[in-house]
């Protein structure tokens, strides 16, 4: 089976990377086109893929079709696509942010269409990809879908309506997460504690309790609770945050993103 990428950047290069580290494929199975050809070549050089020449040589040798590029480049790009793929029916995945699967139909054919939304962590293969397909996909290519994303991370099947949401706690999060470990690092600079190793302290208990959340069947209040002893030191932090409003505020930083995102679908 072959996979072909439309766009060769950051997001798809982690792709393709965690595709052939995990054993998923080799890298001559991969087809690469990119409008910038030193990026496909680049990636050609590290992970052994093949360049094609064009979009339709592209298109005209994959079983599995990936559009790796911006949504605005996919509004310009959609008609050639559609016409380069004719009566071809490979199953074609889609990475461009708002582009539903009405949109993808509407654009690109009646044809097996999945939408995927994977997020930054995807370049240490550690993405929480959320995937969605229309009727036309077959279990065994939903299944591709899962294999595919699974290799960089996570994968899960939501429902479309709750793509937004998706977005909100996978897409975004991230950088709430990245500004949790360094201001706890910050504090711990103002004790007196060098920062890159604050940061490492941090970052790997951060890293413990997402595990202990996933793999020990507790609610996260109830693990909170364990760590809290009567009259101790982690008791006094856990007031403090609800003082100052810590969950309170990190679902209002939940609802500005995704009043955004409606904006920006026009939703």
């Amino acid at each position: 089976m072959k996979y072909g990428f439309l766009g060769s950047g950051n997001m798809a290069s982690a792709i393709i990377n965690g595709m052939i580290k995990n054993g998923f494929c080799k890298g001559y199975d991969i087809l690469v086109f990119n409008r910038t050809a030193e990026k496909a070549e680049k990636l050609s050089k590290q992970c052994g893929v093949k360049v094609c020449s064009s979009q339709k040589e592209l298109i005209e040798n994959s079983d599995v079709f990936v559009i790796s590029v911006k949504p605005n480049v996919l509004d310009e790009i959609a008609s050639s696509i559609k016409t380069d793929l004719g009566d071809r029916k490979p199953l074609i995945i889609s990475i461009a942010v708002g582009k539903t699967l009405d949109f993808l139909k509407d654009n690109l054919g009646n044809k097996a269409i999945a939408r995927v939304m994977p997020n930054i962590n995807a370049k240490v293969l550690a993405s929480e990809s959320g995937y969605c397909a229309n009727e036309n996909c077959t279990p065994e290519q939903k299944k591709i879908v899962y294999d595919i994303f699974s290799a960089i991370g996570s994968a899960i099947e939501i429902p479309e309506k709750f793509f937004g949401i998706f977005g909100v706690i996978a897409g975004s999060s991230p950088a709430f997460a990245y500004i949790y470990v360094n201001a706890l690092a910050k504090a711990a600079v103002k004790a007196g504690m060098p920062k890159a190793q604050a940061l490492e302290i941090a970052a790997n208990t951060v890293l413990g309790s997402a595990k202990m959340v996933l793999e020990s069947n507790e609610h996260p209040c109830s693990l909170a609770d364990m760590v809290c002893s009567p009259g101790g030191t982690t008791i006094e932090g856990v007031c403090t945050l609800d003082e100052l409003g810590f969950e309170n505020t990190v679902i209002k930083a939940f609802d500005a993103v995704l009043e955004k995102d409606k904006k920006i679908s026009g939703k």
